[in-house]
């Protein structure tokens, strides 16, 4: 049987941590980068694109700094799976390869950034092995613990701490990613895209995928879960102050209330408004305090996390 690894996850001691936001679309929209099928690892064979990525992640660090609070380091990583890259043209060794090389550089950045009062986890970021809007066809649960295995072997070769699953639209992927990193020894956390409704892609409600995968990880379960890459209108319905919805220990949600079809029909970034979206937060928060992973995803940046750490770790009147 596999089993899940004991796992001293400092994120799950009770304090606030941070994560980035949307790496890709900062890449792509503000720092000017072409990233074919939205792989920000790629940037990571030259030295201008590995500066980028130290400055994209340093810009967070310094929020976490400046709070004094945690921060998990999850890689460039979304698209560094086989099938991906694949099209980028990196056979399975250096897929595999490229996935080291961004755990080392996260475990470089902890070492020289973490301080007493601001720890770092570095999490393998693993991405759904189609598109994080449709979950496209479907694999078995067994499929997909064959193919997210070859990138969770290269986290766990190079001394990652966990691995994060982002954008994951159904269930069948997330059991097999999370059995995965069980039989790699490492702890896993799945973070669900969610539609307007709260649902995911597939029509599913939140509240039956979590408790599905539960079900059938059984020891291999996740250390916890998060919602990502919709806004806190989209869910905050879908949430309730039962067993289930207490497994969602993170949020990593898009700053614009638009829906994914208008988000992939959009040409210009929509950023929201980040103070907007920091008091979503502190209202998620404060009906919820179980939720101490605070991030975002699309359209977000180091702005939006400093106005959310700003505003949910503010003193009460």
């Amino acid at each position: 049987m596999i089993t899940n690894p004991a796992a001293d996850l400092p994120q799950l001691a009770g304090g606030v941590f941070l994560t980035d936001g949307g790496i890709e679309t900062t890449l792509i929209f503000h720092d000017g980068f072409e990233l074919p099928h939205f792989a920000s690892f790629d940037l990571l064979h030259d030295p201008r694109g590995r500066d980028a990525l130290v400055r994209y992640y340093e810009s967070y660090i310094a929020v976490a700094k400046a709070g004094g609070i945690g921060f998990i380091l999850d890689t460039p990583t979304w698209r560094a799976s086989a099938d991906w890259g694949d099209k980028l043209g990196y056979d399975r060794d250096a897929i595999a390869a490229v996935n080291r090389r961004s755990v080392e550089l996260m475990c470089d950045l902890r070492a020289r950034h973490q301080d007493r009062d601001t720890r770092m986890v570095v999490s393998g970021c693993v991405g759904p092995r189609g598109d994080g809007y449709d979950p496209g066809r479907f694999m078995s649960a067994r499929e997909a613990q064959t193919y997210h295995a070859h990138q969770i072997g290269a986290f766990a070769d190079a001394g990652a701490d966990m691995t994060t699953a982002i954008t994951m639209t159904n269930t069948n992927e997330a059991i097999g990613i999370a059995r995965a990193a069980a039989a790699a020894k490492m702890p896993s956390a799945i973070s669900f895209t969610v539609e307007t409704d709260g649902h995911l892609p597939t029509g599913q409600p939140l509240k039956d995928a979590i408790t599905q995968v539960d079900a059938e990880t059984q020891s291999a379960r996740p250390a916890y879960y998060m919602i990502n890459c919709a806004h806190p209108s989209h869910f905050a319905d879908a949430l309730e102050p039962a067993p289930w919805a207490q497994r969602i220990r993170g949020i990593r949600a898009n700053a614009s209330r638009c829906s994914h079809a208008e988000l992939d029909e959009a040409e210009d970034l929509d950023t929201g408004d980040p103070a907007e979206l920091a008091a979503d937060y502190a209202t998620l928060r404060a009906l919820f305090p179980w939720i101490t992973i605070l991030g975002g995803c699309c359209g977000t940046d180091h702005r939006h996390i400093a106005h959310i750490t700003q505003t949910c770790l503010a003193p009460a009147a």
